[in-house]
């Protein structure tokens, strides 16, 4: 079809379209069927094909009349069975997908206390993603060895709140709940530990990946470490001061051995296996028939519980340590034992101290020792070497 051959409505129409393709104008279409305009849309999609997909979309979302829109976009189906699918049009608007996919953050977290192998557990609560809706990741972090298990998936409101209670009846470990972020540092850690071990994260963490790395939740542990105000268990009102006045920190760590009569920190103690060649020279000196007085015998096993310590804590397990009971401190504090806390942080602040032998801590003393009874009694055929093991590993899957 050729412009002679148009109607003289239809010749208009094309006229104030090609006006409007020159100079990007909108069209002043003349009044007239809706007939010649589509015959003056059709001989503008053939003259100029591509280049009348920007007018066409135009004219498609903006004209002023229903079927003037209508004819639009029949051209442009028209072009695009021809073939020619440019780029939109900048300024277009662009169709929003049936299921949006927002960014997932995490909305709640639960950490629990730290065991004797340095391993705590760590629920995250994450909202968005592809269709919204909540996703509980479940995780196993470890201070020596970094991710040890991973597990969860969607869930609904109603379903979390009953893992939780069934979370408060049956754990041994007390567990608080924290900032999202700190628990997303937590893990960011954890990752850091792979990378600089040269190991990777069991294979059920990959599909969690991308909710941590690279997320603005895992930018700082030390910025979120006092963050996360306690939600569960609530502390008592008077839980925030050391009863008694306030002990000097050189106190308190004197006094610290009794740290571990606490329950949650009856598993704390160093691994039997490492130290088992001192346990039997222990069990040996207690048991020689050689006539020695008591100071010599008590001499002999603080001699061997002083080379237990040297071996064993180093600056990198001073550390360590020095972690597992900042964080044992936060969880003490939350659940109301103040003084526990207070306990745990100069112990934590005295490890840390690289001028302070470790020889001189109660507490290391006390982990010490109680690693070399566990240790003898392996020895001794009255426990098995894996149910005392504080060797990290991974938890068995049923």
């Amino acid at each position: 079809m050729s412009a002679t051959a148009l109607s003289e409505a239809a010749a208009a129409c094309l006229a104030a379209l090609e006006a409007a393709l020159r100079d990007a104008s909108p069209p002043a279409l003349p009044a007239g069927r809706d007939a010649d305009l589509d015959e003056a849309l059709r001989v503008l999609a053939r003259r100029h094909g591509a280049a009348a997909v920007p007018l066409l979309e135009r004219l498609a979302t903006t004209a002023p009349g229903k079927e003037q829109r209508r004819a639009a976009r029949r051209a442009l189906y028209r072009l695009e069975q021809a073939g020619q699918r440019p780029a939109r049009a900048p300024g277009a608007t662009a169709v929003r997908p049936v299921v949006a996919r927002e960014a997932e953050h995490p909305v709640r977290a639960w950490l629990s206390g730290i065991d004797g192998s340095g391993s705590r557990a760590a629920w995250i609560l994450f909202e968005g993603g592809l269709g919204g809706g909540l996703r509980l990741c479940s995780l196993i972090l470890n201070d020596e060895a970094g991710i040890m298990d991973a597990a969860g998936g969607p869930i609904a409101r109603k379903r979390l709140e009953a893992e939780l209670r069934t979370l408060r009846e049956s754990q041994k470990l007390p567990w608080v709940e924290v900032d999202g972020a700190r628990a997303c540092a937590l893990v960011a850690q954890a990752l850091a530990l792979h990378e600089q071990l040269g190991t990777v994260a069991p294979p059920e963490f990959a599909r969690w990946r991308k909710s941590f790395v690279g997320s603005s939740s895992v930018s700082s542990l030390s910025s979120s470490s006092a963050a996360g105000a306690q939600k569960w268990p609530p502390h008592s009102p008077s839980g925030g001061q050391p009863s008694g006045g306030q002990p000097s920190s050189q106190d308190l760590v004197e006094g610290s051995a009794g740290l571990l009569e606490l329950a949650e920190l009856g598993g704390w103690f160093l691994d039997p296996a490492r130290v088992a060649t001192e346990a039997l020279a222990l069990l040996q000196a207690r048991e020689s028939r050689l006539v020695v007085s008591e100071q010599i015998k008590a001499e002999r096993e603080a001699a061997i519980l002083d080379g237990v310590i040297e071996a064993n804590f180093p600056a990198g397990a001073r550390q360590r340590w020095a972690g597992r009971l900042r964080e044992m401190a936060d969880i003490f504090g939350m659940t109301g034992r103040a003084d526990a806390a207070a306990t745990a942080r100069a112990v934590a602040d005295a490890l840390a101290d690289a001028g302070r032998p470790a020889t001189a801590i109660p507490f290391v003393r006390a982990l010490a020792a109680r690693g070399l009874e566990m240790a003898a009694e392996v020895a001794l055929g009255r426990a098995r070497l894996d149910d005392v093991s504080r060797a990290p590993a991974r938890r068995a899957r049923s």
